[in-house]
């Protein structure tokens, strides 16, 4: 049997999935993640299940999946959704991917340096990237859910403004100024926000570049990557035996 692939974004409002040769399914998750960690294990893992159901064909086992996490995620963090995955579908291989690098990937965006914020509903992340790999990372716990609750888009842009400056001095000097005159990537929810492109452009006075697809940025990348591992010749010897 062909291996079988999956790619997971486990959000603070929407959980997504991917499954090879079937395409996306989605459902709200804000119950079970809160600030990007999931704050219900088993109601995490009967979602999933719920949604593997939600596919036309049912899945076969699942040789590998690809989940998102969110940059500086603990050991504890990593392994809670480990267990989540392990029980939702019980992998022969699980991979993580930081959400940025993903999104990165996803927007066809990851060569050279690179600036990405991710603004989630409860999530805010920041990273610098070299060649696809995250070179010095921030996070904050605001998003856009904290918009209808007060904060303001200002107030957002102000706190990535904050977290760029805190990546100077720790990080190569050459590559966050290559970053820097090549714009911001703006992803996930805060790039369909009417208000935060502008004030991002503004505060941190750079070009903001959104992707088509900025709240399946990670997904997409996610999905690039297990697609990837599907062709690893180990891999698919282990699917055969």
């Amino acid at each position: 049997m062909a291996p079988s692939a999956l790619a997971i974004d486990l959000g603070s409002s929407t959980a997504i999935v991917w499954a090879d040769q079937r395409g996306i399914v989605g459902a709200p998750s804000s119950a079970l993640v809160s600030r990007g960690r999931i704050t219900d294990a088993d109601g995490c893992a009967t979602l999933l299940t719920e949604l593997a159901h939600r596919f036309p064909q049912p899945l076969p086992a699942v040789d590998v999946v690809v989940a998102c996490r969110p940059v500086l995620s603990t050991d504890d963090d990593q392994e809670v959704m480990r267990h989540v995955i392990d029980t939702a579908f019980a992998p022969r291989r699980t991979v993580f991917i930081e959400s940025v690098r993903a999104a990165a990937i996803g927007s066809g965006a990851a060569a050279g340096s690179l600036l990405v914020a991710d603004v989630g509903a409860e999530l805010t992340e920041l990273a610098l990237l070299r060649e696809g790999r995250v070179t010095v990372a921030r996070r904050a716990d605001i998003g856009t859910r904290d918009l209808a609750q007060g904060a303001t888009a200002d107030l957002l842009a102000d706190v990535v403004a904050t977290h760029l400056r805190g990546l100077e001095g720790v990080c190569p000097a050459a590559d966050l100024a290559e970053a820097t005159a090549r714009g911001l990537l703006l992803v996930g929810d805060g790039a369909d926000h009417p208000a935060l492109p502008r004030a991002l452009s503004e505060a941190l006075d750079m070009r903001i570049h959104r992707t088509p697809e900025p709240r399946a940025a990670a997904l997409n990348g996610a999905a690039q990557a297990a697609r990837s591992l599907l062709r690893h010749p180990a891999l698919s010897r282990a699917a055969a035996a």
